[in-house]
């Protein structure tokens, strides 16, 4: 299973839109559900947001109206599960919608058009955690037309996975993962690669 991070960006703007539509918005089940694609993709979202081919993946966010940077342009919903109740439940599935919260105990299981937002090296959005909810950010004012995009920064997942990155910039990692954690998995690598030498070294020759 692999899982997404926040970003640390926290503008005002977010602070005064948390405080106006707290009241409104529908709080995410806790009651952990299986989706399918268009399952999620049923969702409400802000009317200027929508889901259609994608250059990066087979589907993306576009919006449809300019976006200003700094703003506030959908919060990521979904019911909040457990680690272990997402590991239940995709251990079988290499595409997810998780994303990580602080504390690494939860999860979002995402839904609506937040969902399908996708991950670029050199993305036009960040994600930000405020009081266990996470919000995407305009990093830069985005035309209408443009995809949105944010940095996965995955931190979770099968060393043998390398969760390939298509997003065709030109900063390119060559992977989803953030570099904190490309970092550790070739050291955990190297490490497995020189426990497996030892081993053949120890076995008997015929």
């Amino acid at each position: 299973m692999r899982v997404g991070a926040c970003h640390g960006f926290a503008p005002d703007a977010i602070l005064s839109y948390f405080k106006d539509t707290v009241a409104t918005l529908h709080m995410p089940q806790s009651t952990p559900r299986k989706f399918d694609r268009d399952a999620r993709r049923k969702q409400p979202g802000p009317a200027h947001l929508v889901i259609g081919n994608s250059k990066i993946d087979s589907e993306g966010c576009h919006t449809t109206a300019p976006i200003k940077k700094g703003t506030v342009v959908v919060e990521y919903t979904g019911p909040r599960i457990t680690i272990k109740e997402a590991d239940a439940l995709y251990d079988d599935h290499p595409q997810t919608y998780l994303f990580g919260l602080t504390g690494g105990k939860h999860v979002i299981d995402g839904e609506g058009v937040a969902a399908f937002i996708n991950h670029s090296c050199d993305p036009n959005c960040e994600a930000d955690e405020i009081k266990g909810r996470v919000w995407i950010i305009a990093t830069r004012d985005i035309a209408a037309g443009e995809e949105l995009t944010y940095d996965y920064n995955l931190y979770d997942g099968d060393l043998d996975d390398p969760s390939p990155c298509s997003c065709g910039a030109s900063n390119c990692r060559g992977s989803m993962y953030s570099e904190e954690e490309l970092a550790r998995r070739a050291k955990a690598l190297r490490r497995r690669s020189i426990r497996k030498k030892k081993r053949q070294a120890k076995k008997p020759e015929d």
